[in-house]
């Protein structure tokens, strides 16, 4: 494909893309409320994740854009017209199903050209498409194999050229890469997240995998029980996520429950140890301490916390080597903590039983509602 092809296909995606404004969408099976009162807007161009655990309602709201499912009550627009009442193939959206959907008797490039030819393109047109399609995906040289003869990061790519080919205006993708191996699984998204910055179009990707989402998303809506309990960067939702759920699903979180002094000043831990707290926190009804294990420091218990630290004894419970880090379980006054001490060649991890102190920086603490 030359430059200026090359060029052309992408100012075309790019030009297509659209922005998508969710309001007030509530859909039910019979009795059973799967989306409740969704509202969200994603801009022209971003790439957007619908994140939560299994039957949280994502992969229901993505095909609710896309068309398959229709709400009770809200609408859905694209690009600014209202596509509630359209059915799929008016709606002017592309989707990469988990099971890539292609045609075992078709060959790649006909598993291509099939969305043109419904579309009732001209003949000549589909030949360019596809050939832009595949080589956009580094496929070309295998358009005349079956899909049986590829590997499984290969299917996926062609079942987004597939979705491509018919310059849609929002590329929907649901969990396009569970059927992937782990090593194939990152290799897979990297070339996801450049394809999508290459093309600029808006793209909403479906998944359970944090890591997933925080590595290839600009802006992540995390779901659970049909309701979205935050929207924000992958930054935003891990250092300051909204309630409980959101902490514990990104990442590892540490929960200390206590109560609030009488002059709401410190917080009291269950073990008798006080913290200062912010204002904020006394808007609360039920605060609870909120960490992560990389966000506080292992001590020596007989000595004093530094400025801005609260000492808490504990003792070792379990190691976990990482890697990088080791992850200690920690005891502290009947509640089991993690802390992630940096690994370093040829320190023994401390054993079970071992007596320490857990140093918590009270300006990385938050305090969540129970």
């Amino acid at each position: 494909m030359s430059l200026n092809v090359h060029n052309q296909l992408m100012d075309d995606i790019r030009h297509n893309a659209a922005g998508i404004v969710i309001r007030d969408v509530n859909l039910s099976y019979g009795q059973t409320h799967v989306l409740k009162g969704i509202n969200l807007t994603i801009e022209p161009g971003e790439f957007f994740a619908f994140l939560g655990p299994s039957g949280c309602g994502k992969t229901t709201l993505l095909r609710l854009i896309a068309g398959f499912n229709i709400a009770q009550t809200g609408t859905v627009s694209v690009g600014g017209a209202d596509v509630s009442g359209l059915p799929p193939w008016k709606r002017d959206v592309g989707m990469v199903f988990q099971s890539y959907a292609l045609w075992p008797h078709m060959s790649v490039a006909q598993n291509v050209a099939f969305g043109l030819e419904e579309r009732r393109i001209a003949r000549d047109e589909i030949i360019s498409r596809v050939d832009q399609a595949l080589e956009l995906v580094g496929l070309r040289h295998l358009k005349d194999r079956k899909p049986s003869q590829l590997s499984g990061g290969q299917q996926q790519r062609v079942a987004l050229a597939r979705t491509i080919a018919i310059r849609p205006k929002v590329l929907l993708l649901d969990e396009p890469l569970s059927n992937l191996d782990a090593k194939m699984r990152v290799q897979v998204r990297r070339e996801l997240r450049e394809l999508q910055q290459e093309l600029g179009i808006t793209t909403i990707f479906v998944t359970h995998d944090q890591e997933e989402a925080n590595t290839i998303c600009d802006r992540i809506a995390v779901m659970h029980d049909g309701i979205v309990q935050q929207v924000g960067s992958p930054m935003d939702l891990y250092d300051r996520p909204a309630n409980l759920f959101v902490a514990n699903f990104l990442g590892t979180a540490n929960i200390l429950p206590g109560t609030l002094s009488s002059d709401r000043k410190l917080f009291r831990l269950a073990g008798g140890s006080d913290i200062p707290v912010a204002a904020d926190v006394l808007a609360l009804d039920k605060p609870q301490l909120v960490f992560r294990p990389q966000n506080a420091a292992l001590a020596d218990e007989r000595g004093q916390a530094a400025e801005g630290r609260t000492r808490l004894a504990g003792e070792v419970t379990n190691s976990e080597f990482l890697g990088s880090s080791v992850r200690y379980g920690i005891r502290i006054g009947g509640t089991d903590v993690l802390v992630d001490v940096a690994h370093q060649s040829g320190v023994e991890p401390l054993r079970p039983g071992s007596r320490v102190a857990v140093d918590l920086d009270h300006a990385r603490a938050l305090y969540l509602n129970a």
